[in-house]
């Protein structure tokens, strides 16, 4: 039984590997430490399927040490221990490589417990991961590695790797695979940078096309959509792109780009996350449109509570409607900033005690010399304001509201100057 076409597939040198030029290509850092032969503990960090595995494979063939593959779910101490034993025979002659996936499923002792061996040289570790590792790798681990961050392979690399999966099933079936013009651009656009599910949607595709009398296969658009529209996004709710993604979603809002603002709606969208859509919208409209446009923040409540009493598909209708409003809605984040002072004083014990006017008291205690409360109520006065202390006396002259140059916070600004005098 042949292995799968994506293990099949799997370059045996540099050359051969898509994508990474940035750390593979020529004179880059990666590609002369493998060359050099000499090879450090490295964490290679990067979503799944591109070339992670297939460039730790390399290594370990180019420096003719032993390969050892581990996984982070299913791996514990023994097996490290395990492997560290066989350097008494024939196959440590030349030192052991370790390759460890998804090493942010071992907690801190399992990772400790990788210092002694990666410290002496006992084990090469080459470990891998989805997540950021400098959340995610113990520090004295990370300390003695050296990160290289793997990125999604563009499309043009994915349409490389596509045609070669092509040409290697049409070798081992011993027929002639057509295919329909865009089978290849679909795959390759629709797997989300990851060469392994583009693999896989290739072998799919040939396995549903039919045979013709003449031993020819045909592989049409239509399966190769029907067998590749689930892999379009890449996505986590726990893990690191799910944060760039509503990251990005908000930045591009607070930008004033509707274009890109609609682009992350719809792969949070897409991903059945419309529960942070509705939170990221509420934050930036309040966060960064603010007083520039505060009606603002009910219209955006209201597209959101639409939202989600229709559900999907309807609920995308009115959540582009806020997105495409708090996109292009003047901005403003003096609110923000005039909170966000605030609560550092407070959180650093500046708040003294209120004045006496203000205290929802209607008695005084023996020591007070002046009785009364002694509030002016703004209501009585010309205007309806009056002038008096609302500050607590270490903090009278404290300022936190600066008013933006947008024209609502402006008018509010000029109209107060004007009635206080200032």
């Amino acid at each position: 039984m042949l292995p799968p076409l994506a293990e099949r597939i799997r370059p045996k040198n540099l050359d051969d590997v898509v994508g990474q030029e940035h750390i593979l290509g020529k004179d880059k850092a990666l590609r002369k430490i493998i060359d050099s032969g000499e090879i450090p503990n490295m964490i290679f960090y990067g979503p799944s399927g591109v070339g992670k595995t297939t460039v730790a494979s390399i290594i370990a063939q180019k420096t003719n040490k032993t390969l050892r593959k581990l996984n982070g779910t299913n791996s514990s101490i023994t097996d490290i221990k395990n492997i560290v034993n066989e350097l008494s025979g024939f196959e440590g002659i030349n030192g052991i490589l370790l390759y460890l996936d998804e090493i942010q499923y071992f907690n801190k002792k399992q990772q400790q417990s990788l210092l002694e061996y990666t410290e002496n040289g006992t084990i090469t570790l080459i470990a891998s991961t989805t997540e950021n590792p400098y959340f995610y790798v113990y520090n004295a681990l990370l300390s003695r590695s050296t990160v290289f961050e793997f990125k999604p392979i563009n499309s043009y690399g994915i349409k490389k790797a596509v045609q070669r999966g092509f040409d290697i099933l049409s070798k081992d079936k011993c027929k002639k695979i057509v295919l329909e013009p865009n089978v290849i651009d679909i795959i390759a656009n629709s797997c989300g940078g990851d060469v392994r599910k583009s693999i896989n949607s290739v072998e799919l595709s040939v396995l549903a096309s039919e045979t013709d009398n003449s031993e020819v296969i045909t592989v049409t658009d239509e399966y190769a959509k029907q067998l590749s529209q689930s892999s379009s996004s890449r996505y986590d709710k726990e893990g690191d792109t799910h944060y760039d993604i509503i990251s990005a979603f908000q930045k591009s809002m607070r930008g004033s780009d509707p274009d890109a603002s609609l682009h992350y709606l719809a792969r949070l969208l897409s991903s059945g996350d419309m529960a942070s859509a509705c939170r990221r919208l509420l934050a930036c409209a309040c966060e960064d449109v603010g007083l520039a446009y505060p009606q603002i923040i009910p219209i955006v409540k209201s597209c959101v509570d639409t939202a989600l009493q229709l559900g999907m598909p309807e609920a995308q209708l009115p959540l582009a409607d806020a997105v495409i409003l708090v996109a292009q809605a003047p901005k403003s984040n003096s609110a923000h900033d005039a909170i966000i002072e605030a609560m550092k004083d407070v959180e650093n014990g500046k708040i003294g005690e209120i004045p006496r006017h203000l205290q929802n008291k209607h008695y005084d205690g023996d020591d007070v010399q002046q009785k009364g409360q002694f509030y002016l109520y703004p209501h009585n006065y010309p205007n309806r304001w009056v002038q008096q202390q609302y500050m607590p006396d270490i903090l009278k002259y404290k300022n936190y509201y600066k008013p933006a140059e947008n024209k609502i916070e402006q008018s509010f600004s000029e109209y107060w100057k004007k009635i206080k005098n200032i």
